[in-house]
């Protein structure tokens, strides 16, 4: 199966529709976070932190957002494949791959329109909030 083509770079208003239900996700469960929403080529288009997050948080999340991105997948596939070892440890060597879940691409009208990253918790936190928030697009 092919992945999603690339459409119009995600706008800030629908930045913020698709960080808006993340970040309540984090505050539901007590998670401290950071999200960052990026364009298709890995901009950031806009970018919030939760009081208290970890500053390496921040870093992370937008390199999250970078990944799912470019590669037109969630990290998660990236963390799933290195977990395999073997052959997977190739992931290791692709640039601006981030193996760790928690970046999902944002879809609208079946267009990867850009995506969205958070770090903070652990990487299944990550995830959950993420997909929150590319859910809402979608």
């Amino acid at each position: 199966m092919l992945p999603n083509p690339y459409g119009t770079s995600v706008g800030l208003e629908d930045a913020k529709k698709a960080a808006a239900p993340a970040i309540a996700e984090a505050r539901r469960n007590n998670w401290l976070m950071a999200v960052a929403v990026v364009d298709p080529a890995g901009n950031l288009v806009y970018f919030e932190k939760m009081d208290g997050t970890q500053t390496g948080s921040v870093a992370v999340a937008v390199a999250k957002a970078r990944s799912a991105a470019l590669f037109k997948r969630a990290t998660k596939t990236f963390q799933d494949t290195l977990a395999g070892g073997g052959e997977g440890l190739r992931v290791l060597k692709l640039e601006n791959a981030v193996p760790v879940e928690g970046g999902v691409p944002l879809i609208i009208d079946g267009k990867i329109v850009g995506a969205i990253g958070l770090s903070g918790g652990t990487s299944a936190q990550d995830g959950q909030c993420a997909q929150a928030g590319a859910n809402v697009l979608s």
